[in-house]
C-alpha cells in the first residue's frame, strides 16, 4: 500500500531525504524571550556580511586555527564593565501653531559601570548616572517637567519617524556611558563595553563585547575555525573594513551547550591600534572574559551575558524609576500646558 504522500515512504520526496544522514540538532540554551545567540541565519538577510575582512591580521588565512591562552599572559588587576539601559516612557504629540503635529517618545536612559577587582575578587557599582529626554522633531517643543523629574529637548532630523525617534536614544546613551567610565578609570586597567565600541573607539584599552551575532563576516571555511572553538579558546584576529570597523576576535565562553555558536561572542578593538596592540588585547580578553561568564540556572542569556553586566543592568533599571508613575507625571504635565 502506498503511503500518504511526504509521510517518509521509500519512493516518495520524504522518503529520499531520510535515506541520507539525519542532520544534528540542538537547542539554543538562551530563553528565547531574548530572541537567539546567533540570530545571522544561513541565507538570511543579515548573513553573509558585505563588509570587507581583512582575515590574515594574526594567522595567513590557510593557517586558521583555534588559538589558547598563550603562557605568561595574565588578567588586569582591574576590569571595568560598563553597561547601560533605556526605556521609552511614554509617546507624545507636539501641536503647532500652523496645525502640523510632530511625534516624539519621553525616554529615561541610565549607564553604570562595574569595577571588578580580580585580584581580591571583589565587585562594586563604581559609578550610575540617569538621564531623560524628549526626544522629537518639532521645531517648537519645549522641556517637560513632569513632577520633579525633567525631559530636556532632543532635536530628531527629519519628520520623527517612530525608529529614528527610538534610535535617537542611542547617542545620548553612549555619550553617558563614556562620561560614567571615565571617571573610574586607572591606570593598567581593562574597560569593556557591553555591545559595540562604535563612537568609543578612541577610549585606550578597551574592549566591545558582542554577546548576540547579528552578521556572518568569515566565509565558510573560517567559520568552522570559529564553530569549532573549545571553551578558553579563540579565534585568531581579523579586520572588518566598515564604518566602524576594527580589530576582531570571536572567543567561546565556558558553561556553553554543544551548538555551533554556543556561548561564542565577538570581541573588537580600535582599528587605530597596531596589529601587535590588538592581538595583545586578544590574548588578555581570553584570559579575562569567560572567568565572567554566567550560569543557565541564574540568567536566561548564559554564558554571553556576564555576570557584572547582569548585575549592573538589573540595578540601572530600578534607578530609572516607575514607569507608571512617570507616565502619570508626563500625562498631567501635558494637561497642565493646555
Amino acid at each position: 500500500m502506498t503511503g500518504p504522500t511526504g509521510t517518509g515512504e521509500a519512493g516518495g520526496p520524504a522518503g529520499t531525504a531520510a535515506q541520507g544522514a539525519a542532520p544534528e540538532l540542538f537547542v539554543d540554551s538562551w530563553d528565547p524571550g531574548y530572541g537567539a545567540s546567533f540570530e545571522a541565519t544561513p541565507g538570511g538577510p543579515a548573513s553573509p556580511s558585505s563588509a570587507k575582512v581583512e582575515a590574515d591580521v594574526e594567522l595567513p588565512t590557510v593557517d586558521w586555527r583555534a588559538i589558547d591562552v598563550r603562557r605568561g599572559v595574565q588578567a588586569p588587576d582591574v576590569v571595568l564593565l560598563v553597561d547601560g539601559v533605556r526605556r521609552i516612557d511614554a509617546s507624545v504629540w507636539t501641536a503647532e501653531s500652523d496645525g502640523t503635529s510632530f511625534p516624539g517618545v519621553a525616554a529615561s536612559y541610565a549607564a553604570g559601570v562595574v569595577h571588578c577587582d580580580l585580584e581580591r575578587g571583589v565587585a562594586r557599582l563604581a559609578g550610575s548616572q540617569v538621564r531623560r529626554g524628549l526626544f522629537t522633531a518639532s521645531p517648537s517643543a519645549r522641556e517637560v517637567r513632569a513632577g520633579a523629574v525633567r525631559y530636556p529637548v532632543h532635536r530628531v532630523s527629519g519628520t520623527g519617524e517612530l525608529n529614528k525617534l527610538q534610535a535617537a536614544v542611542q547617542g545620548p546613551l553612549t555619550a553617558l556611558e563614556v562620561e560614567v567610565s571615565g571617571a573610574a578609570r586607572l591606570d593598567g586597567d581593562l574597560l569593556v563595553v557591553d555591545g559595540p565600541l562604535r563612537s568609543r573607539r578612541q577610549l585606550p584599552r578597551t574592549l566591545g563585547y558582542i554577546k548576540t551575532q547579528h552578521s556572518q563576516y568569515l566565509d565558510a571555511r573560517l567559520t568552522t575555525v570559529v564553530t569549532g572553538l573549545r571553551a578558553g579558546q579563540r579565534s585568531p584576529v581579523f579586520k572588518l573594513g566598515t564604518a566602524w570597523g576594527g580589530y576582531s576576535w570571536y572567543l567561546r565562553l565556558p558553561g556553553a551547550g554543544g551548538a555551533p555558536w554556543a556561548g561564542i561572542v565577538r570581541v573588537e578593538c580600535s582599528a587605530e591600534l597596531s596589529e601587535s596592540e590588538a592581538i595583545a588585547l586578544a590574548d588578555l580578553s581570553l584570559v579575562t572574559l569567560p572567568r565572567f561568564a554566567s550560569t543557565p540556572y541564574k540568567d536566561p542569556r548564559a554564558p554571553q551575558n556576564l555576570i557584572p553586566i547582569a548585575g549592573l543592568e538589573r540595578r540601572l533599571r530600578a534607578l530609572l524609576g516607575d514607569a507608571r508613575l512617570l507616565q502619570r507625571a508626563l500625562t498631567a504635565a501635558a494637561r497642565g500646558r493646555r
